[in-house]
Protein backbone atom coordinates (compact mmCIF):
# COMPACT_ATOMS: atom_id res chain seq x y z
CA UNK A 1 0.00 0.00 0.00
CA UNK A 2 2.00 3.30 -1.08
CA UNK A 3 0.74 6.34 1.09
CA UNK A 4 -0.06 10.09 -1.06
CA UNK A 5 3.28 11.18 -0.91
CA UNK A 6 5.02 10.68 -4.47
CA UNK A 7 7.69 8.77 -4.26
CA UNK A 8 11.22 10.67 -4.58
CA UNK A 9 12.73 10.60 -8.21
CA UNK A 10 16.22 8.92 -7.28
CA UNK A 11 13.66 5.68 -5.77
CA UNK A 12 14.79 2.59 -8.08
CA UNK A 13 12.35 -0.24 -7.71
CA UNK A 14 14.16 -1.94 -10.86
CA UNK A 15 17.39 -2.01 -12.45
CA UNK A 16 18.26 -2.04 -16.34
CA UNK A 17 18.82 -5.74 -16.18
CA UNK A 18 16.07 -6.41 -14.42
CA UNK A 19 14.09 -4.83 -17.26
CA UNK A 20 16.35 -6.58 -19.74
CA UNK A 21 15.46 -9.87 -18.47
CA UNK A 22 11.80 -8.90 -18.35
CA UNK A 23 11.79 -8.16 -22.00
CA UNK A 24 14.26 -11.01 -22.81
CA UNK A 25 11.58 -13.02 -21.40
CA UNK A 26 8.57 -11.60 -23.21
CA UNK A 27 10.75 -11.53 -26.37
CA UNK A 28 10.91 -15.69 -26.04
CA UNK A 29 6.88 -16.17 -25.61
CA UNK A 30 6.98 -14.28 -29.47
CA UNK A 31 9.52 -16.65 -30.89
CA UNK A 32 7.34 -19.23 -29.45
CA UNK A 33 4.36 -17.76 -31.34
CA UNK A 34 6.30 -17.34 -34.62
CA UNK A 35 7.65 -20.86 -34.45
CA UNK A 36 4.00 -22.10 -33.79
CA UNK A 37 3.21 -20.03 -37.00
CA UNK A 38 6.05 -21.79 -39.56
CA UNK A 39 5.11 -25.48 -38.14
CA UNK A 40 1.72 -24.81 -39.15
CA UNK A 41 2.27 -23.23 -42.42
CA UNK A 42 4.89 -25.18 -43.56
CA UNK A 43 3.60 -27.40 -46.47
CA UNK A 44 6.21 -30.11 -47.69
CA UNK A 45 9.02 -28.35 -46.02
CA UNK A 46 7.35 -24.42 -47.77
CA UNK A 47 5.95 -21.42 -46.26
CA UNK A 48 2.56 -21.46 -47.33
CA UNK A 49 1.71 -17.82 -47.83
CA UNK A 50 -2.01 -18.45 -48.00
CA UNK A 51 -1.94 -20.99 -45.28
CA UNK A 52 -0.43 -17.97 -42.92
CA UNK A 53 -2.81 -15.52 -44.06
CA UNK A 54 -5.23 -17.48 -41.92
CA UNK A 55 -3.62 -16.70 -38.48
CA UNK A 56 -3.67 -12.49 -39.21
CA UNK A 57 -5.00 -11.66 -35.95
CA UNK A 58 -1.52 -13.79 -34.68
CA UNK A 59 0.75 -12.54 -36.95
CA UNK A 60 -0.38 -9.04 -36.33
CA UNK A 61 -0.28 -8.61 -32.75
CA UNK A 62 3.19 -10.52 -32.85
CA UNK A 63 4.69 -8.14 -35.12
CA UNK A 64 3.51 -5.26 -32.70
CA UNK A 65 4.91 -7.16 -30.02
CA UNK A 66 8.46 -7.36 -31.81
CA UNK A 67 8.40 -3.90 -32.52
CA UNK A 68 7.04 -2.63 -28.64
CA UNK A 69 9.67 -4.61 -27.44
CA UNK A 70 12.85 -3.42 -29.75
CA UNK A 71 11.59 0.09 -29.28
CA UNK A 72 11.65 -0.80 -25.12
CA UNK A 73 15.17 -1.80 -25.55
CA UNK A 74 16.49 0.40 -27.58
CA UNK A 75 15.32 2.72 -25.06
CA UNK A 76 17.11 0.69 -22.16
CA UNK A 77 20.48 0.74 -24.22
CA UNK A 78 20.59 4.11 -24.71
CA UNK A 79 19.99 4.99 -20.91
CA UNK A 80 22.60 2.84 -19.61
CA UNK A 81 25.18 5.44 -20.31
CA UNK A 82 23.39 7.43 -17.71
CA UNK A 83 23.38 6.99 -13.86
CA UNK A 84 21.41 4.54 -12.29
CA UNK A 85 19.32 7.25 -10.42
CA UNK A 86 18.68 9.52 -13.87
CA UNK A 87 15.87 10.75 -15.24
CA UNK A 88 16.66 9.41 -17.86
CA UNK A 89 17.07 5.50 -16.28
CA UNK A 90 13.95 6.50 -14.80
CA UNK A 91 11.90 7.12 -17.64
CA UNK A 92 13.50 4.11 -19.87
CA UNK A 93 12.17 1.95 -16.89
CA UNK A 94 8.92 3.24 -17.21
CA UNK A 95 8.36 2.68 -20.82
CA UNK A 96 9.60 -0.99 -20.19
CA UNK A 97 7.06 -0.99 -17.79
CA UNK A 98 4.34 0.30 -19.84
CA UNK A 99 5.51 -2.14 -22.86
CA UNK A 100 5.34 -5.47 -20.61
CA UNK A 101 1.98 -4.45 -20.22
CA UNK A 102 0.99 -4.15 -23.78
CA UNK A 103 3.00 -7.05 -25.10
CA UNK A 104 1.57 -9.66 -22.37
CA UNK A 105 -2.04 -8.14 -23.03
CA UNK A 106 -1.38 -8.91 -27.08
CA UNK A 107 0.21 -11.95 -26.29
CA UNK A 108 -3.14 -13.24 -24.28
CA UNK A 109 -5.03 -12.08 -26.76
CA UNK A 110 -3.25 -14.93 -29.49
CA UNK A 111 -2.45 -17.37 -27.16
CA UNK A 112 -4.47 -19.62 -28.67
CA UNK A 113 -4.22 -19.44 -32.50
CA UNK A 114 -0.15 -18.89 -31.30
CA UNK A 115 0.07 -21.84 -28.97
CA UNK A 116 1.25 -20.12 -26.12
CA UNK A 117 1.06 -21.49 -22.47
CA UNK A 118 -1.82 -19.63 -20.95
CA UNK A 119 -0.47 -20.74 -17.09
CA UNK A 120 3.60 -20.24 -18.53
CA UNK A 121 2.12 -16.55 -19.40
CA UNK A 122 0.15 -15.89 -15.89
CA UNK A 123 2.78 -17.63 -13.99
CA UNK A 124 5.52 -15.19 -15.91
CA UNK A 125 3.36 -12.17 -14.71
CA UNK A 126 3.33 -12.81 -11.57
CA UNK A 127 6.90 -13.03 -11.54
CA UNK A 128 9.12 -11.24 -8.78
CA UNK A 129 10.85 -9.23 -11.93
CA UNK A 130 7.86 -8.36 -13.35
CA UNK A 131 6.18 -6.82 -10.39
CA UNK A 132 9.29 -5.28 -9.43
CA UNK A 133 9.43 -3.42 -13.19
CA UNK A 134 5.82 -2.30 -13.00
CA UNK A 135 6.41 -0.38 -10.03
CA UNK A 136 8.14 1.88 -12.19
CA UNK A 137 5.26 2.60 -13.60
CA UNK A 138 2.52 3.16 -10.51
CA UNK A 139 1.17 6.27 -9.99
CA UNK A 140 3.47 8.16 -7.15
CA UNK A 141 7.09 7.41 -9.43
CA UNK A 142 5.44 8.23 -12.67
CA UNK A 143 3.79 11.66 -11.62
CA UNK A 144 6.99 12.32 -9.99
CA UNK A 145 8.70 12.14 -13.16
CA UNK A 146 6.17 14.19 -15.03
CA UNK A 147 6.36 16.60 -12.02
CA UNK A 148 9.51 17.47 -12.30
CA UNK A 149 9.18 17.22 -16.70
CA UNK A 150 6.70 20.45 -16.11
CA UNK A 151 8.86 21.85 -12.98
CA UNK A 152 12.02 22.01 -15.06
CA UNK A 153 11.13 22.61 -18.36
CA UNK A 154 12.40 19.36 -20.51
CA UNK A 155 11.01 19.60 -23.67
CA UNK A 156 13.03 16.80 -24.62
CA UNK A 157 15.96 14.11 -23.35
CA UNK A 158 19.34 14.06 -24.20
CA UNK A 159 20.01 13.04 -27.92
CA UNK A 160 22.62 10.89 -27.21
CA UNK A 161 24.31 12.33 -30.60
CA UNK A 162 28.22 13.19 -31.10
CA UNK A 163 28.95 16.96 -31.46
CA UNK A 164 28.77 16.71 -35.57
CA UNK A 165 25.25 15.49 -35.36
CA UNK A 166 24.18 17.31 -32.56
CA UNK A 167 25.35 20.65 -35.02
CA UNK A 168 23.24 19.55 -37.80
CA UNK A 169 20.15 19.13 -35.59
CA UNK A 170 20.43 22.57 -34.11
CA UNK A 171 20.41 23.89 -37.69
CA UNK A 172 17.30 22.55 -38.85
CA UNK A 173 15.62 23.54 -35.21
CA UNK A 174 16.37 27.16 -36.05
CA UNK A 175 14.62 26.33 -39.82
CA UNK A 176 12.18 24.96 -38.19
CA UNK A 177 11.18 27.73 -35.96
CA UNK A 178 12.21 30.89 -37.70
CA UNK A 179 11.18 29.71 -40.85
CA UNK A 180 8.60 26.53 -41.20
CA UNK A 181 6.43 26.97 -38.45
CA UNK A 182 5.35 30.36 -38.63
CA UNK A 183 3.86 29.38 -42.02
CA UNK A 184 2.80 26.24 -41.13
CA UNK A 185 -0.90 26.91 -40.01
CA UNK A 186 -1.78 28.91 -42.76
CA UNK A 187 -0.78 25.93 -45.59
CA UNK A 188 -2.97 23.84 -43.51
CA UNK A 189 -5.79 25.65 -43.21
CA UNK A 190 -5.66 27.44 -46.33
CA UNK A 191 -4.11 24.06 -48.14
CA UNK A 192 -1.92 25.95 -49.80
CA UNK A 193 1.52 25.05 -51.55
CA UNK A 194 4.48 24.55 -49.66
CA UNK A 195 6.11 28.41 -50.11
CA UNK A 196 8.97 28.93 -52.07
CA UNK A 197 10.96 30.43 -49.25
CA UNK A 198 10.73 27.33 -47.50
CA UNK A 199 12.34 25.36 -50.04
CA UNK A 200 14.53 27.77 -51.19
CA UNK A 201 15.87 27.93 -47.40
CA UNK A 202 16.27 24.15 -47.57
CA UNK A 203 17.64 23.71 -50.84
CA UNK A 204 20.39 26.31 -49.57
CA UNK A 205 21.01 24.40 -46.01
CA UNK A 206 21.66 20.94 -48.52
CA UNK A 207 18.14 19.20 -46.80
CA UNK A 208 17.93 17.46 -50.43
CA UNK A 209 21.29 15.71 -50.28
CA UNK A 210 21.13 14.31 -47.28
CA UNK A 211 21.40 10.84 -48.57
CA UNK A 212 23.18 11.43 -52.06
CA UNK A 213 26.77 11.03 -51.75
CA UNK A 214 29.46 14.29 -52.13
CA UNK A 215 30.33 13.47 -55.58
CA UNK A 216 27.12 13.79 -56.65
CA UNK A 217 26.72 17.21 -54.70
CA UNK A 218 25.02 15.79 -51.55
CA UNK A 219 26.19 15.29 -47.81
CA UNK A 220 26.95 11.97 -47.75
CA UNK A 221 30.23 10.72 -47.41
CA UNK A 222 31.06 8.96 -50.22
CA UNK A 223 32.34 5.99 -48.60
CA UNK A 224 29.85 5.21 -46.22
CA UNK A 225 26.33 5.74 -45.88
CA UNK A 226 24.66 8.56 -43.00
CA UNK A 227 21.07 7.30 -42.43
CA UNK A 228 21.36 9.44 -39.25
CA UNK A 229 22.20 12.43 -40.38
CA UNK A 230 18.50 12.16 -42.81
CA UNK A 231 16.46 11.16 -39.45
CA UNK A 232 17.61 13.96 -37.35
CA UNK A 233 17.26 16.48 -40.66
CA UNK A 234 13.79 14.84 -41.05
CA UNK A 235 12.51 14.98 -37.52
CA UNK A 236 13.61 18.48 -37.10
CA UNK A 237 11.99 19.64 -40.10
CA UNK A 238 8.13 17.46 -38.94
CA UNK A 239 8.47 19.29 -35.96
CA UNK A 240 7.81 22.52 -37.92
CA UNK A 241 5.32 21.07 -40.23
CA UNK A 242 4.78 17.16 -41.11
CA UNK A 243 3.10 18.34 -44.69
CA UNK A 244 5.74 21.59 -45.57
CA UNK A 245 8.66 20.17 -44.40
CA UNK A 246 9.14 16.79 -43.21
CA UNK A 247 8.67 15.24 -45.96
CA UNK A 248 10.52 17.34 -48.39
CA UNK A 249 13.45 14.72 -48.33
CA UNK A 250 11.63 11.80 -48.28
CA UNK A 251 10.95 11.66 -51.86
CA UNK A 252 14.44 12.64 -52.77
CA UNK A 253 15.59 10.28 -50.46
CA UNK A 254 13.50 6.86 -51.92
CA UNK A 255 14.48 8.58 -55.24
CA UNK A 256 18.33 8.49 -54.99
CA UNK A 257 18.49 5.19 -52.91
CA UNK A 258 16.76 3.70 -56.08
CA UNK A 259 19.15 5.81 -58.27
CA UNK A 260 22.08 4.47 -56.30
CA UNK A 261 21.14 1.16 -56.26
CA UNK A 262 20.43 0.77 -60.46
CA UNK A 263 20.88 3.77 -62.30
CA UNK A 264 23.41 3.43 -65.09
CA UNK A 265 26.36 5.94 -64.90
CA UNK A 266 24.64 8.74 -66.77
CA UNK A 267 21.42 8.38 -64.96
CA UNK A 268 23.34 9.19 -61.84
CA UNK A 269 25.36 12.17 -63.03
CA UNK A 270 22.27 13.48 -64.86
CA UNK A 271 19.87 13.20 -61.92
CA UNK A 272 21.52 13.50 -58.43
CA UNK A 273 23.46 16.64 -58.14
CA UNK A 274 20.24 18.17 -59.36
CA UNK A 275 18.13 16.55 -56.96
CA UNK A 276 21.02 17.01 -53.98
CA UNK A 277 21.05 20.89 -55.05
CA UNK A 278 16.99 21.14 -54.90
CA UNK A 279 17.27 22.65 -58.44
CA UNK A 280 14.42 19.51 -59.31
CA UNK A 281 11.80 18.35 -57.23
CA UNK A 282 11.19 15.34 -57.14
CA UNK A 283 7.56 12.60 -56.47
CA UNK A 284 7.45 8.93 -56.57
CA UNK A 285 4.91 7.11 -58.31
CA UNK A 286 4.16 3.63 -57.03
CA UNK A 287 0.00 2.77 -55.74
CA UNK A 288 -2.62 2.68 -57.88
CA UNK A 289 -6.52 3.05 -57.14
CA UNK A 290 -7.24 -0.83 -57.36
CA UNK A 291 -3.59 -1.83 -55.77
CA UNK A 292 -3.10 0.25 -52.81
CA UNK A 293 -0.03 -1.08 -50.46
CA UNK A 294 0.23 -4.20 -52.69
CA UNK A 295 3.33 -3.24 -54.79
CA UNK A 296 3.51 -6.38 -57.22
CA UNK A 297 0.17 -5.79 -58.73
CA UNK A 298 0.36 -2.16 -60.21
CA UNK A 299 -1.18 -2.70 -63.50
CA UNK A 300 -0.46 0.77 -65.58
CA UNK A 301 1.27 -0.29 -68.92
CA UNK A 302 4.31 0.94 -70.47
CA UNK A 303 4.63 -0.36 -74.10
CA UNK A 304 7.78 -0.03 -76.14
CA UNK A 305 8.01 1.83 -79.07
CA UNK A 306 10.62 3.49 -81.16
CA UNK A 307 12.69 5.68 -78.94
CA UNK A 308 10.96 4.75 -75.58
CA UNK A 309 7.75 3.85 -74.09
CA UNK A 310 3.74 4.56 -74.11
CA UNK A 311 2.29 5.20 -70.63
CA UNK A 312 -1.56 4.80 -70.08
CA UNK A 313 -3.27 4.07 -67.08
CA UNK A 314 -3.71 5.23 -63.72
CA UNK A 315 -2.23 6.26 -60.50
CA UNK A 316 -3.22 7.83 -57.01
CA UNK A 317 -1.20 9.19 -53.71
CA UNK A 318 1.22 10.37 -55.61
CA UNK A 319 2.68 13.22 -53.07
CA UNK A 320 4.15 16.13 -54.35
CA UNK A 321 3.05 15.21 -58.15
CA UNK A 322 2.32 18.80 -59.44
CA UNK A 323 5.47 20.74 -58.58
CA UNK A 324 7.90 17.81 -58.97
CA UNK A 325 9.64 18.17 -62.54
CA UNK A 326 10.82 14.70 -61.73
CA UNK A 327 7.94 11.96 -61.06
CA UNK A 328 9.89 8.18 -60.25
CA UNK A 329 7.04 5.67 -61.24
CA UNK A 330 6.36 2.45 -60.93
CA UNK A 331 5.20 0.46 -64.10
CA UNK A 332 4.18 -2.91 -65.74
CA UNK A 333 6.88 -3.65 -69.29
CA UNK A 334 5.57 -6.86 -69.67
CA UNK A 335 1.56 -7.15 -69.79
CA UNK A 336 1.73 -10.92 -68.51
CA UNK A 337 0.12 -10.76 -65.50
CA UNK A 338 1.09 -14.03 -63.96
CA UNK A 339 4.76 -12.76 -63.82
CA UNK A 340 3.76 -10.61 -60.87
CA UNK A 341 6.69 -8.21 -60.07
CA UNK A 342 8.97 -9.52 -62.31
CA UNK A 343 7.22 -7.36 -65.31
CA UNK A 344 7.88 -4.21 -63.31
CA UNK A 345 9.96 -1.58 -64.74
CA UNK A 346 10.90 1.71 -63.01
CA UNK A 347 10.63 5.36 -65.30
CA UNK A 348 12.20 8.35 -64.19
CA UNK A 349 9.60 10.82 -65.68
CA UNK A 350 10.68 14.51 -66.44
CA UNK A 351 7.89 17.35 -66.81
CA UNK A 352 6.76 20.38 -66.28
CA UNK A 353 6.38 21.98 -62.60
CA UNK A 354 2.68 22.93 -61.85
CA UNK A 355 1.52 25.04 -59.21
CA UNK A 356 -1.99 24.75 -56.96
CA UNK A 357 -4.75 21.36 -57.15
CA UNK A 358 -4.52 20.60 -60.57
CA UNK A 359 -2.98 20.52 -63.98
CA UNK A 360 -2.47 18.87 -67.44
CA UNK A 361 0.64 18.11 -69.35
CA UNK A 362 0.25 17.98 -73.32
CA UNK A 363 2.95 16.68 -75.60
CA UNK A 364 3.44 17.97 -79.28
CA UNK A 365 2.83 14.19 -79.93
CA UNK A 366 -0.46 14.18 -78.28
CA UNK A 367 -0.16 12.35 -75.22
CA UNK A 368 -1.44 13.89 -71.91
CA UNK A 369 -0.54 13.37 -68.24
CA UNK A 370 -3.27 15.07 -65.86
CA UNK A 371 -3.35 15.34 -62.16
CA UNK A 372 -5.94 16.26 -59.68
CA UNK A 373 -5.24 16.62 -56.34
CA UNK A 374 -7.09 14.46 -53.49
CA UNK A 375 -8.85 16.77 -50.26
CA UNK A 376 -7.48 15.47 -47.11
CA UNK A 377 -7.78 15.33 -43.32
CA UNK A 378 -4.29 16.80 -42.93
CA UNK A 379 -0.91 16.66 -44.37
CA UNK A 380 -1.66 19.64 -46.38
CA UNK A 381 1.32 21.42 -48.45
CA UNK A 382 2.30 18.89 -50.43
CA UNK A 383 -1.11 18.19 -52.08
CA UNK A 384 -1.20 13.93 -53.33
CA UNK A 385 -2.12 13.69 -56.84
CA UNK A 386 -4.58 10.79 -58.53
CA UNK A 387 -2.68 10.95 -61.86
CA UNK A 388 -4.25 10.02 -65.52
CA UNK A 389 -1.76 8.74 -68.34
CA UNK A 390 -2.53 8.96 -71.98
CA UNK A 391 -0.56 7.69 -74.52
CA UNK A 392 2.08 9.86 -72.55
CA UNK A 393 5.37 9.28 -74.39
CA UNK A 394 8.72 8.80 -72.23
CA UNK A 395 12.55 8.21 -74.02
CA UNK A 396 14.07 5.38 -73.67
CA UNK A 397 16.60 6.72 -71.30
CA UNK A 398 13.94 7.12 -69.13
CA UNK A 399 14.11 3.20 -67.77
CA UNK A 400 16.01 3.15 -65.07
CA UNK A 401 18.93 0.77 -65.16
CA UNK A 402 18.25 1.01 -68.88
CA UNK A 403 17.77 -2.23 -70.81
CA UNK A 404 19.22 -4.12 -67.86
CA UNK A 405 16.71 -2.14 -64.98
CA UNK A 406 13.73 -3.74 -67.49
CA UNK A 407 11.97 -6.03 -65.11
CA UNK A 408 13.45 -4.88 -62.24
CA UNK A 409 11.43 -1.95 -60.74
CA UNK A 410 10.16 -4.33 -57.82
CA UNK A 411 13.35 -4.80 -56.26
CA UNK A 412 14.97 -0.64 -57.03
CA UNK A 413 11.10 0.22 -55.43
CA UNK A 414 12.45 -1.76 -52.26
CA UNK A 415 15.44 -0.18 -52.02
CA UNK A 416 14.12 3.18 -51.64
CA UNK A 417 11.29 2.28 -49.35
CA UNK A 418 13.44 0.80 -46.39
CA UNK A 419 14.99 4.78 -46.70
CA UNK A 420 11.93 5.67 -46.73
CA UNK A 421 9.78 3.94 -43.93
CA UNK A 422 12.94 5.11 -41.32
CA UNK A 423 12.24 8.17 -42.26
CA UNK A 424 8.48 8.16 -41.61
CA UNK A 425 9.48 7.06 -38.22
CA UNK A 426 11.44 10.03 -37.84
CA UNK A 427 8.60 12.03 -39.17
CA UNK A 428 6.53 10.78 -36.14
CA UNK A 429 9.32 11.50 -33.84
CA UNK A 430 9.07 15.15 -35.12
CA UNK A 431 5.45 15.49 -34.86
CA UNK A 432 5.47 13.99 -31.39
CA UNK A 433 7.93 16.78 -30.69
CA UNK A 434 5.45 19.22 -31.56
CA UNK A 435 2.81 17.85 -30.12
CA UNK A 436 4.32 17.42 -26.41
CA UNK A 437 6.22 21.05 -26.61
CA UNK A 438 2.53 22.58 -27.32
CA UNK A 439 1.01 20.34 -24.35
CA UNK A 440 3.70 21.03 -21.75
CA UNK A 441 3.60 24.98 -22.75
CA UNK A 442 -0.34 24.88 -22.30
CA UNK A 443 -0.53 22.46 -19.14
CA UNK A 444 1.47 25.30 -17.24
CA UNK A 445 -1.10 28.41 -18.43
CA UNK A 446 -3.97 26.79 -18.07
CA UNK A 447 -5.69 27.12 -14.94
CA UNK A 448 -9.10 24.88 -13.62
CA UNK A 449 -10.23 23.91 -10.44
CA UNK A 450 -7.70 26.76 -9.19
CA UNK A 451 -4.82 25.15 -10.25
CA UNK A 452 -2.52 25.05 -13.28
CA UNK A 453 -3.34 21.67 -15.39
CA UNK A 454 0.29 20.77 -14.43
CA UNK A 455 -0.33 20.38 -10.79
CA UNK A 456 -2.70 17.60 -11.53
CA UNK A 457 -1.48 13.75 -11.20
CA UNK A 458 -3.01 12.64 -14.18
CA UNK A 459 -1.77 15.74 -16.49
CA UNK A 460 1.67 14.76 -14.76
CA UNK A 461 1.08 10.88 -15.40
CA UNK A 462 0.46 12.10 -19.71
CA UNK A 463 3.60 13.93 -19.93
CA UNK A 464 5.69 11.81 -18.47
CA UNK A 465 4.39 9.01 -20.68
CA UNK A 466 4.19 11.18 -23.70
CA UNK A 467 7.72 12.00 -23.12
CA UNK A 468 9.00 8.28 -23.01
CA UNK A 469 7.46 7.37 -25.82
CA UNK A 470 9.07 9.97 -28.21
CA UNK A 471 12.56 9.15 -26.34
CA UNK A 472 11.86 5.44 -27.26
CA UNK A 473 11.15 5.83 -30.76
CA UNK A 474 13.78 8.68 -31.46
CA UNK A 475 16.39 6.28 -29.75
CA UNK A 476 14.63 3.06 -31.85
CA UNK A 477 15.21 5.18 -35.23
CA UNK A 478 19.05 5.95 -34.39
CA UNK A 479 20.06 2.36 -33.62
CA UNK A 480 18.22 0.96 -36.78
CA UNK A 481 19.78 4.23 -38.65
CA UNK A 482 23.05 2.81 -37.66
CA UNK A 483 22.41 -0.61 -38.74
CA UNK A 484 21.53 0.21 -42.10
CA UNK A 485 24.54 2.59 -42.47
CA UNK A 486 26.11 -0.93 -42.01
CA UNK A 487 24.20 -2.95 -44.55
CA UNK A 488 21.29 -3.83 -42.44
CA UNK A 489 18.34 -3.06 -40.97
CA UNK A 490 15.89 -3.45 -43.01
CA UNK A 491 13.69 -5.68 -40.69
CA UNK A 492 13.94 -2.70 -38.09
CA UNK A 493 13.07 -0.41 -40.63
CA UNK A 494 9.90 -1.67 -40.57
CA UNK A 495 9.17 -1.95 -37.13
CA UNK A 496 10.22 0.82 -35.91
CA UNK A 497 8.17 2.71 -39.18
CA UNK A 498 5.31 0.31 -37.48
CA UNK A 499 5.47 1.24 -33.81
CA UNK A 500 6.67 5.13 -34.28
CA UNK A 501 3.60 5.65 -36.38
CA UNK A 502 0.92 4.34 -34.50
CA UNK A 503 2.54 6.15 -31.48
CA UNK A 504 2.33 9.24 -32.87
CA UNK A 505 -1.52 8.89 -33.00
CA UNK A 506 -1.90 8.31 -29.36
CA UNK A 507 0.83 10.98 -28.77
CA UNK A 508 -0.88 13.84 -30.67
CA UNK A 509 -4.27 12.65 -29.22
CA UNK A 510 -2.99 12.94 -25.54
CA UNK A 511 -1.65 16.79 -26.46
CA UNK A 512 -5.05 17.68 -27.72
CA UNK A 513 -6.86 15.90 -24.65
CA UNK A 514 -4.76 18.44 -22.47
CA UNK A 515 -5.71 21.28 -25.00
CA UNK A 516 -9.06 20.40 -24.02
CA UNK A 517 -11.78 22.32 -25.95
CA UNK A 518 -9.09 24.34 -27.62
CA UNK A 519 -7.44 21.39 -28.92
CA UNK A 520 -10.29 20.90 -30.67
CA UNK A 521 -10.56 24.23 -32.44
CA UNK A 522 -8.33 24.82 -35.54
CA UNK A 523 -6.92 27.72 -34.33
CA UNK A 524 -4.89 25.57 -32.15
CA UNK A 525 -1.72 23.37 -33.50
CA UNK A 526 -2.66 20.81 -32.00
CA UNK A 527 -5.66 19.49 -33.74
CA UNK A 528 -3.23 19.64 -37.11
CA UNK A 529 -0.51 17.51 -35.33
CA UNK A 530 -3.27 15.31 -34.60
CA UNK A 531 -5.22 15.27 -37.97
CA UNK A 532 -1.52 14.79 -39.65
CA UNK A 533 -0.42 12.09 -37.25
CA UNK A 534 -3.48 9.95 -38.71
CA UNK A 535 -2.01 9.52 -41.93
CA UNK A 536 1.49 7.89 -40.87
CA UNK A 537 0.32 4.83 -40.08
CA UNK A 538 -0.93 4.23 -43.77
CA UNK A 539 2.09 5.54 -46.18
CA UNK A 540 5.09 3.98 -46.74
CA UNK A 541 3.48 0.57 -46.50
CA UNK A 542 0.44 0.49 -44.43
CA UNK A 543 0.21 -0.61 -41.00
CA UNK A 544 -1.48 -3.74 -41.75
CA UNK A 545 0.68 -4.67 -44.84
CA UNK A 546 3.33 -3.92 -42.97
CA UNK A 547 2.77 -6.10 -40.07
CA UNK A 548 1.22 -9.08 -42.03
CA UNK A 549 3.38 -8.62 -45.42
CA UNK A 550 6.74 -7.89 -44.45
CA UNK A 551 7.32 -8.44 -41.21
CA UNK A 552 5.38 -11.32 -39.95
CA UNK A 553 6.60 -13.52 -42.74
CA UNK A 554 9.83 -12.29 -42.76
CA UNK A 555 10.27 -13.68 -38.71
CA UNK A 556 8.46 -16.42 -39.31
CA UNK A 557 10.90 -17.60 -42.43
CA UNK A 558 13.54 -16.92 -40.33
CA UNK A 559 12.51 -18.17 -36.86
Amino acid sequence: MHDNKLAPLTETVASIDTAKHVLNSLHKFVNVGFRTLKATCTVNDKLDLNLLDEYQLASYELAFCESEISAASSFLDYSEQYKSDSLEQKMSLLFAGDTFQSVISRLKTVSTDACLDWDEIVGFEGSQAVRNLIENCNSNIVASLGERISEEEISRLPSGLDEEKELVRETFQRFSDEIVEPLAEEIHREDKDIPQVIIETAADLGCFGTCIPEKYGGLQPDEAADSLSMIVVTEELSRGSLGAAGSLITRPEIAARALLAGGTEDQQQNWLPRLAAGKILCAISITEPDTGSDVAAVTLKAKAREGGWLLNGNKTWCTFAGRSELIMMLCRTNPDLSLGYKGLSMFLIEKPSFSGHQFEHRQDGGGKLTGKAIATLGYRGMHSFDLFFEDYFVPTDSLLGGKEGEGRGFYYTMAGFSGGRIQTAARATGLMQAAFDRALNYSKERSVFDKTLNQFQLTQIKLARMLATINACRQFSYSVARLMDNGAGQMEASLVKLFSCRAAEWVTREAMQIHGGMGYAEESAVSRYFADARVLSIFEGAEEVLALKVIARELVRNI
